[in-house]
């Protein structure tokens, strides 16, 4: 082999490692929009990694038909996956606004599919490529498949570590779109002496990349406009963290908050969530001085807490640092929690709630869960069995532990499957809900060691809702919210969740379908 088939040869192996980088990341941008768009996480990462594959076989078999012509077809593909996978994100978000019926799914998996075959037609070429050049072909395809494989890690860490945090998903589409274009210029401009007519194949090039050099900059502002139309209110703020997308609205003095979609509060109604999240288990535990919040990033539960002068201290446990950087400098969060993330009692850890309460020795005497809904397994795994007997292994003996347990009227069978997750590691518990208007009717279930009597249980504290004399009535459900009674008249016997059963995600899944 001569100098200069060694030097093209070793641009193809660069190539192929380049452009395995940027399958990877786009497979998994994939995942992470529908994650944020269509929900259930591990869903979505199993059929987009699923369809993404599956693509990629079919584009190896298609591959076959390519013999002549290498390099331009090569060009080719690079620019089909530069212009397809750059816009993916933009063009995903303007489908989820203005479609309806599940046209965003069907968008997502098509592209998903559609962006793994050309990946899957790069790779074959490139080898008969290098063996054209004089590598045997044992070699080329090792040293070929080495650089698909070695990239495909490198994609995913970049993809993890930098564009998803730094850029969010739109802008990162495009800068690897614009990747995938440069290895097609490079080879373009390296084999040009192989191409019919390199001028033209180049403009078509310039075109592309003027395209998505303005997605690049401007790709954000328009996506912006496309996800206004996805919720109810002006938008006031919105970022891509390294966990989640958060959003803010506002309209007519209501400010909303927002992660990966999911509404977390509103401000004309949230007093009514977080006066009975905080002040039921204050009122069961005797002198409660210290307190631990799981989740409540926003400060609002916090606020609760601090009307009691008892209170020695407060940990708050909250994955996303820059959801509690949002609570501390955000006007609007501000004027709602009343900065009280930033008193001296309060002390927030950035960890997962799992992992730190496994890891803690402090005993607490009142736990408050405010974590978001079961509806991945990452979430699942605080919903289990295990997980509560380590939140009730961290309670002092007269203790009480309050979770939020989604809706009984549009969920009855998930909310009365984490009652009885929470009875089945020994503790007492006891129900109540809440319609809050925003939220719909809201249910949540207070534990201890000791029998809860909710005639004793009163409200000591300034409040804009809840009041002692209404707290007995929290506790009567309806017929339709209630534990399901079966064709025989049989009350249902709820399995708790664990994490060798997860069965409440399908639970989920199934109740919240349809709203």
């Amino acid at each position: 082999m001569d100098a200069t088939a060694r030097r093209k040869s070793t641009i193809i192996y660069w190539a192929s490692g380049i452009v395995s980088i940027c399958g990877i990341i786009f497979e998994v941008l994939f995942g992470a929009l529908g994650s944020y768009i269509l929900g259930d996480g591990v869903k979505q990462y199993t059929l987009t990694i699923s369809l993404f594959l599956t693509g990629m076989g079919v584009g190896a078999s298609l591959s076959e038909r390519v013999n002549r012509h290498l390099i331009t077809r090569f060009v080719m593909v690079e620019y089909a996956v530069a212009l397809i996978g750059g816009f993916a994100s933009l063009t995903m978000f303007g489908v989820t606004a203005y479609s309806a019926g599940g046209a965003d799914a069907f968008y997502l998996y098509m592209v998903t599919f559609l962006v793994g075959g050309l990946t899957g037609i790069e790779l074959p070429i490139l080898i008969r490529k290098a063996n054209e050049l004089g590598v045997e072909l044992n070699k080329s395809t090792a040293r070929v498949l080495f650089s698909d494989y070695a990239g495909g890690l490198i994609g995913g860490l970049l993809f993890v570590f930098l564009l998803r945090p730094q850029m969010g998903m739109v802008q990162s589409a495009f800068v690897v779109g614009c990747i995938n274009l440069g290895v097609a210029f490079t080879v373009l401009y390296l084999f040009r002496k192989e191409i019919n007519h390199p001028k033209k194949l180049a403009a078509v090039g310039m075109i592309i990349g003027a395209g998505l050099i303005w997605g690049v900059f401007f790709g954000e502002a328009a996506a912006y406009s496309f996800e206004k139309n996805l919720y109810k209110d002006p938008i006031i703020h919105t970022e891509e963290s390294a966990y989640q997308r958060i959003v803010l609205t506002k309209e007519q003095g209501d400010t909303r908050m927002y992660l990966d979609g999911a509404l977390q509060f509103s401000s004309s109604d949230e007093h009514r969530y977080h006066e009975l999240l905080v002040h039921l288990p204050m009122s069961h535990a005797p002198e409660p001085k210290d307190i631990l919040i799981l989740g409540g990033g926003d400060g609002l539960a916090v606020r609760e807490l601090l009307k009691y002068e008892s209170i020695h201290s407060i940990t708050l446990v909250d994955l996303d640092p820059r959801v509690t950087e949002l609570a501390n400098t955000n006007y609007h969060l501000l004027k709602l929690n009343k900065g009280s993330l930033q008193n001296e009692k309060v002390t927030v850890v950035h960890k997962d709630a799992y992992e730190y309460i496994e890891q803690t020795d402090d005993w607490y005497d009142v736990i408050i869960s405010d974590l978001p809904d079961p509806n991945n397994e990452s979430l699942n795994k605080l919903y289990t069995k295990e997980f509560y007997s380590l939140l009730r292994n961290h309670l002092t003996e007269d203790g009480a532990m309050m979770v939020q347990s989604t809706s009984p009227v549009f969920a009855t069978s998930v909310y009365w499957t984490i009652t009885e997750t929470i009875a089945a590691t020994g503790l007492k518990v006891e129900n109540f809900h809440v319609d809050i208007p925003s939220f719909g009717n809201w249910g949540f279930v207070l534990a201890s060691r000791e029998p809860i009597e909710k005639e004793r249980l009163e409200v000591t504290v300034e409040t804009d809702f809840l009041t002692t004399e209404m707290i007995p009535s929290l506790t009567f459900f309806g017929k339709d919210e209630d534990s399901i009674i079966d064709k025989n008249g049989s009350r249902v016997q709820w399995k708790p969740n664990t994490l060798i059963e997860p069965h409440l995600i399908e639970l989920y899944e199934q109740a919240w379908k349809d709203y």
